[in-house]
């Protein structure tokens, strides 16, 4: 053999060590994570103050906002702001927080913000699940997305396909997931069941005769809805979006937007507990809580709303747990995050790099990550 073919066969040698030692890296780091399902669960529009520091005694003076304020005091209100918030959070302070971390605190300059300049539903979802802000979604506007999302990346990988499911009290989620080409299960707002169970058709019943107190089915049967999908079909992925929080909080009704708030933290506790009371989630799975904007509040009356307009309604936070997580609890060191990179967060806690073919996701959270 030549100098020349000498020197191609060891380039190839080169070429092949460096490729065998890129899909250990990969396999390495897939298999380093003990979490094998994720659950996402998103409240929307629910203020990093109320999370952080509990009711807000400006609001519940306020008649215009809190019809009866002696109940509301009775229920959420103590003077120490750890024991405030806990009365309203209890499973997210006692758990969530005890045995993971939260980003947002602001009182400590520990920050957490949108990106998209538009402050909205769809934009903040959208920002959250494709890692970018996105220019052609810049209202609630129900437009199909073009942009590749986290949940549907993953539905694509090995062990993950048909096990990535949505429920959503929202009707924007068939849009942005554009459930017609993404193979995601995908159940909002009006959608029935289409399973023949007793459970399944009772909640179909149910909707079918439910009021609309919101415009939108209520919560909890958003929440009973993808509870039974986990007991009966065991998805790897769930993305559960829960609105009511932004929609009483639009009719500036500061009372129910408290009460809804204590009651889907209520209902994030019996799911993480049903979860772990199940072999294929138990000590295996990762739970991030988080909201998709913030809401008005240097100007009080601002609460109710948020937008282009409302500055501080760009401002968000993240909380997780799991197997994988790093249990520091609530950060209060400054720093800076933002919701675009959740995207990227979702895929790395299950082992994967997402990186979009349609545009530029922003790189994950790794100080929440622990390899």
């Amino acid at each position: 053999m030549g100098a020349a073919g000498t020197s191609g066969f060891q380039a190839m040698n080169v070429l092949l060590a460096l490729t065998f030692a890129l899909l250990s890296f990969t396999h390495t780091f897939a298999q380093s994570r003990k979490t094998e399902n994720l659950v996402v669960i998103v409240l929307d529009g629910m203020r990093w103050q109320e999370v952080f520091e509990g009711a807000d005694s400006v609001l519940i003076n306020k008649p215009q906002f809190t019809r009866n304020k002696d109940r509301i005091k009775s229920r959420y209100w103590n003077d120490a702001i750890n024991k405030r918030r806990e009365k309203l959070m209890p499973f997210f302070w006692n758990t969530v927080v005890s045995k993971g971390v939260a980003y947002g605190n602001r009182n400590f300059g520990n920050t957490a913000d949108v990106t998209n300049p538009f402050r909205l539903t769809y934009p903040g979802f959208s920002e959250m699940l494709t890692g970018f802000a996105d220019p052609a979604i810049s209202s609630n506007r129900l437009v199909t997305s073009k942009s590749q999302n986290v949940l549907e990346f993953i539905n694509r990988q090995n062990a993950y396909q048909g096990k990535v499911a949505v429920f959503a009290t929202s009707d924007l989620f068939p849009f942005l997931l554009d459930r017609a080409n993404s193979n995601l299960y995908i159940n909002a707002d009006s959608d029935s069941l289409a399973f023949l169970s007793k459970e399944f058709q009772l909640l179909n019943e149910m909707q079918r005769l439910s009021n609309k107190p919101t415009t939108e089915r209520p919560d909890l049967l958003t929440y009973f809805a993808a509870r039974e999908y986990v007991k009966a079909y065991k998805p790897k992925v769930l993305y559960l979006a829960l609105g009511e929080t932004d929609a009483f909080a639009h009719q500036g009704n500061y009372e129910q937007y408290l009460e809804t708030a204590k009651a889907e933290d209520q209902m994030i506790s019996e799911l993480w507990t049903l979860l772990q009371s199940m072999p294929q989630y138990k000590d295996k799975t990762t739970l991030i809580v988080t909201c998709d904007h913030g809401r008005g509040n240097q100007i009080k009356e601002q609460w109710i709303g948020h937008g282009a307009l409302i500055k501080d309604s760009g401002e968000i936070w993240i909380a997780a747990m799991g197997p994988d997580i790093k249990a520091s609890g609530e950060a209060k060191n400054k720093g800076q995050l933002y919701q675009a990179q959740l995207a990227a967060t979702m895929a790395a806690i299950l082992g994967f790099d997402f990186k979009p073919e349609t545009h530029k996701a922003m790189e994950p959270i790794r100080s929440l990550i622990l390899k």
